[in-house]
C-alpha cells in the first residue's frame, strides 16, 4: 500500500512542535513499509484552514505531528488524511520507519487549541 507521510520538521529535519507554523514539511513516499522517495516542501504563508486542502492536494494520505489543533485535525479527516499526534521529537525519517514498524509510542497531543 502506498502512502504519503508528511511531518512539520524544523531547520534540522526534526519534529516541529506546533504543526501550523513549521517552516516546511519532510513528505516521505513509503510502499510496503519502505521508503521510497523523501523531499521537503515549504508550506503556504499560514492562514487557518489552508494547509489540510494543501496537504491533499499535495496527496499526503498520513500526518504525523507533535502539536495540532482539533479544528485541524477534523479538517484533516474531511480531506481523508489520517493524523497521530503526540510524536516524539526525532527526525523525520525516524518518525517514519517508527510509524511504519509499529515501533512509535505517540503521547499526548502538545496542542490544546
Amino acid at each position: 500500500m502506498l502512502k504519503k507521510i508528511a511531518i512539520p520538521v524544523n531547520e534540522l529535519d526534526e519534529l516541529d512542535a506546533h504543526f501550523g507554523h513549521c517552516k516546511k514539511f519532510a513528505v516521505l513516499e513509503c510502499y510496503e513499509g519502505t521508503i521510497t522517495n523523501e523531499e521537503a516542501i515549504v508550506p503556504p504563508p499560514h492562514e487557518p484552514g489552508l494547509l489540510p486542502k494543501w496537504l491533499a492536494e499535495q496527496g499526503v494520505t498520513d500526518i504525523l505531528a507533535g502539536g495540532i489543533g482539533q479544528k485541524a485535525i477534523a479538517l484533516f479527516k474531511h480531506y481523508g488524511i489520517n493524523v497521530f499526534a503526540g510524536a516524539p521529537y526525532m527526525s523525520s525519517k525516524q518518525l517514519t520507519e517508527g510509524f511504519l514498524n509499529g515501533a512509535l509510542n505517540f503521547r499526548e497531543n502538545y496542542c490544546d487549541h
